[in-house]
Order: structure tokens, then C-alpha cells, then sequence
């Protein structure tokens, strides 16, 4: 099949992908633009982990305020050059990742930042709580170990389902503009102040 400039521009529009990259999925998907979307996220993911070492030294800090001054966010995204930094999708990334976290309020970036004691003390309650519901001990590790993965989903930000968009994780979305952009980009670090909470 031939691939025209149309349906290469169509590609990228759909995708943000350089031009190399829609010829390629569209050859390889013999034209079929769904199939083509989906060659390239599986592509990405896999270029997303081959740049995860990078450095990221640069990025910018993002702000949200939302429900009449109630709830404020302050988010640092790293990226590895300042040009990055300045582009239009990099910029739409950090203010969504801003609203996603006033949105959803997660208390920790990622699982590694979860305190062990945190975790023990939440196995403690769950397998207290399936003991007192009458479950049989040898499922209780089980339905404990699904209770802190639970845990983890709601409150660690790379976990979270995105809020525009819940098929995909935070960690996803990322990835997915890691292949867009071609540069290596990180949450740092993240605040979250709402008016009234002690």
C-alpha cells in the first residue's frame, strides 16, 4: 500500500510522533491508522524505558488553583534540555499533571516513597479486617497483599489513573510523552494545599 503525505500528516496530528516514525507505523500497519496508533504507544513505552537513566536537569515548576482559591499545587517536572522545557506538549503535561494532583490528591510520587511503617501499619488493618469478616486464614495473605495494591493505585501519583483520561496511569501518560518528545522526563516533586485541612 502506499503511504501518502496525508495520511502521514493525519498520523502525526492524531499522535504528536516525528514524521519518520508515522511512515514507519504506517507501513508496517499496511495503512490501518488505528493500528498504526497503537504500533507507536507500544514503540513508545519501549523507547520511554531506553531513556528513563537519562538525566533531567532541566523542566519547569507548574502551578494549579482550583474551587475558588481552596485547593492549590505546586509540581517540578524534569526534562533533559531547556528547549523541551519551552514546547507547547511539555508545558500541557505539567499543567495537567498540576490538575490531576488537585484532582486526585496523592500522598506519595511513587511506592518507593511510601514509609515502610505506613505499609505495615495498612497490612495490620487489612488482615484485621478479613479476620473479622470470617475469611479463611490461608486466603487472608492474599486478599491483604490486594488491599495494599489498592492502596498503593490511590495514593501513589505514577499509580494513579490520569483524571482526563482513566485508561491510562500518570507513569503511562508520561511514557507516552517521553516517545512524543524524545527527551527523558520525571516527576520530582510535588505540594498539594487545601484550605482547611490539618
Amino acid at each position: 500500500m502506499t503511504i501518502t503525505a496525508a495520511m502521514v500528516k493525519d498520523l502525526r496530528e492524531k499522535t504528536g510522533v516525528g514524521v519518520m516514525e508515522c511512515k514507519e507505523a504506517l507501513r508496517e500497519s499496511n495503512g490501518d491508522m488505528e493500528a498504526a496508533i497503537s504500533y507507536l504507544r507500544k514503540k513508545g513505552l519501549a523507547t520511554a524505558a531506553k531513556k528513563g537513566g537519562r538525566a533531567t536537569r532541566e523542566g519547569l515548576v507548574g502551578s494549579y488553583i482550583h474551587a475558588g482559591g481552596k485547593i492549590g499545587v505546586l509540581v517540578e517536572v524534569g526534562c533533559e534540555t531547556d528547549f523541551v522545557a519551552r514546547t507547547p506538549q511539555f508545558q500541557e503535561l505539567v499543567k495537567d499533571l498540576a490538575m490531576h494532583i488537585a484532582a486526585a490528591s496523592p500522598l506519595y510520587l511513587s511506592r518507593d516513597e511510601v514509609p515502610p511503617e505506613v505499609l505495615e501499619k495498612e497490612r495490620e488493618i487489612y488482615g484485621e479486617q478479613a479476620r473479622n469478616s470470617g475469611k479463611p486464614e490461608k486466603v487472608i495473605d492474599k486478599i491483604v497483599e490486594g488491599k495494599l495494591e489498592k492502596y498503593c493505585s490511590e495514593t501513589c501519583l505514577l499509580e494513579q489513573p490520569f483524571v482526563k483520561d482513566p485508561d491510562l496511569t500518570v507513569k503511562d501518560l508520561i511514557s507516552q510523552k517521553i516517545a512524543q518528545i524524545g527527551e527523558n522526563i520525571q516527576v520530582k516533586q510535588f505540594a498539594r494545599f487545601q484550605v482547611g485541612r490539618d
